[in-house]
């Protein structure tokens, strides 16, 4: 028997406690959730209600359309003075591990990349204090010399600040001089958990949270697109989460610069963190599937969210797509961060894996660039 609409909705609603179903008729009402709210979804058993209700804001959102891009990413340093605890990536200029990628190393790796179909340069790496500004903007320079038509996508707030320090300029003179050389749009990454606290214990001496926001609000007014992003599974509780997610959404209210939310599920491996607060294991699917629903709710602003099919798996990254996610990232290329914390998964996948993965789930799968244009439909 085919439900129609209005039995499907009077079937989210049935036996369902009083909260859940007062939260569902916002969400079918297009009314914006609470705090509250969003931390009785977290503290919820009920995954499957939570999962349908983000599945219909996903649609109303994208329809039936799920993103791909091919991309490859650019791990330039890992060397660090942040002493991250949650982060296995980064070393000190003296270790035997540590390295920085030359000019005439970066330029034969963007030689390389030409004529391979990505339209994406994802650039991330350390807060290395022996890499003077220009070696940022000669990067960038050398990166679109030899890739005139890729999107450059590089930097976190967290290395736009420490660049802007070292420098001794602006934040804003920072970002017009990469833009200048050829930045296209600044990173998600370095958002962590907003909550000080939290924070303080997880990330050290990190950029802080309010000037993690003040970078992306200045981004955006420079009228330059960037996304947002938490790394979960640690040491937080479900009011920092939702903390989290409405900080993100009232800055998305005032500029409406971000195009997409991603979680970074913690990879214990390796870090100082795992080690203090004894965590054993990675986050299970179960939250995972949680964070990323209870995001598509909350963030009821941001046109995508994203699941990061290297942290979470490729099974896993399949069945968010019944739980508000449209957007499955990219294909990848020589990702060492999230490996460096014991990461398992495959350095990339071909197109071909999303375009079949996501027509099994009854979706179009659509491959975008960066600002999320589609280039074609399959």
């Amino acid at each position: 028997m085919k439900l129609n609409k209005g039995t499907k909705e009077a079937a989210f609603i049935k036996l369902k406690s009083d909260q859940m179903s007062d939260i569902v008729e916002k969400v079918q009402g297009g009314e914006r959730l609470s705090f509250e709210d969003g931390v009785y979804l977290m503290n919820s058993h009920d995954l499957l209600t939570i999962g349908a209700l983000a599945d219909s804001v996903r649609e109303k959102w994208n329809g039936n359309h799920v993103y791909f891009i091919q991309n490859t990413h650019l791990n330039y340093t890992n060397v660090c003075y942040l002493d991250c605890k949650l982060c296995a990536f980064g070393v000190k200029p003296g270790d035997s591990t540590s390295y920085s990628l030359s000019l005439q190393e970066l330029e034969r790796k963007f030689i390389e990349m030409k004529g391979k179909g990505y339209t994406e340069l994802h650039i991330v790496g350390g807060v290395n204090p022996r890499l003077p500004f220009t070696y940022y903007e000669d990067m960038i320079a050398l990166a679109r010399h030899h890739n005139p038509d890729i999107h450059i996508q590089a930097f976190t707030a967290v290395e736009i600040d420490y660049l802007a320090r070292v420098a001794r300029i602006s934040v804003e003179e920072t970002i017009e001089r990469l833009r200048k050389a050829g930045l296209g749009s600044i990173l998600g990454g370095g958002a962590e958990i907003f909550d000080p606290e939290i924070r303080r214990i997880i990330s050290g001496h990190k950029t802080e949270s309010d000037r993690w926001f003040y970078i992306h609000r200045l981004t955006h007014d420079l009228d330059m697109k960037s996304n947002a992003s938490i790394l979960y599974g640690h040491i937080e509780k479900p009011e920092h989460v939702v903390d989290h997610f409405i900080r993100l959404r009232e800055l998305q209210d005032e500029t409406n610069g971000f195009n997409a939310f991603f979680g970074f599920a913690f990879q214990p491996d390796n870090t100082q963190l795992a080690k203090e607060f004894n965590i054993e294991r990675d986050s299970t699917g179960w939250y995972d599937l949680k964070v990323l629903a209870v995001a598509r709710l909350m963030l009821d602003n941001f046109p995508h969210i994203r699941a990061f099919w290297m942290l979470i798996g490729k099974k896993l990254a399949q069945v968010s797509l019944q739980f508000g996610v449209d957007d499955l990232d990219g294909t990848v290329m020589e990702e060492q961060i999230v490996h460096a914390a014991g990461n398992q998964s495959s350095q990339m996948v071909p197109k071909q894996w999303f375009i079949e993965m996501i027509k099994e789930t009854g979706k179009i799968p659509a491959e975008r660039d960066t600002l999320y244009n589609i280039l074609q439909t399959y």
